[in-house]
């Protein structure tokens, strides 16, 4: 099971190395069936914080792929099923956010300011996060997702 995490995790790396290169769409996206891709990452992305604070576990399942895997700050490694269980908000609040798209990929950098638990131990601070969406053929699926706390100004 770890070495199929590793072969993902590189995947999805290589791919956003590769991203900016390819042909199409450039990094500011461009105009899709059913509206403009930054608009439907940003939508998505508001609704995902939402169903985070209000613990929406249906959201979860419509929207993050089977193949998920998120890395958060201490390294933990978290797939689709484990997301809702292991992390719970008491606040989420988005600071920042840049969206990229390149082609049928959007990668979305943010800032935000969480309190919550982490498997029972609480956290609190602020997180880089870069979250990447899919376009599949049912739409629209986070697929990874890296959370880096930012360290207390000096």
């Amino acid at each position: 099971m770890r070495k199929v995490n590793l072969i993902v995790l590189a995947l999805v790396a290589i791919y956003l190395l590769a991203a900016p290169l390819s042909l199409g769409q450039g990094a500011k996206g461009g105009k899709a069936k059913g509206g403009n891709v930054e608009e439907q990452i940003k939508t998505l992305s508001d609704q995902l914080v939402q169903a985070w604070v209000k613990g929406d576990t249906s959201f979860f399942n419509k929207y993050l792929a089977d193949d998920y895997m998120a890395i958060y700050s201490l390294g933990q490694l978290v797939t689709k099923a484990e997301e809702s269980r292991a992390l719970k908000y008491e606040s989420l609040d988005a600071r920042e956010r840049k969206i990229r798209v390149y082609g049928d990929t959007a990668v979305v950098i943010g800032l935000f300011s969480a309190k919550g638990t982490f498997s029972g131990k609480p956290f609190s601070g602020d997180y880089r996060t870069t979250r990447v969406w899919v376009k599949q053929k049912d739409g629209w699926k986070s697929v990874a997702l890296q959370s880096t706390k930012v360290a207390p100004s000096q």
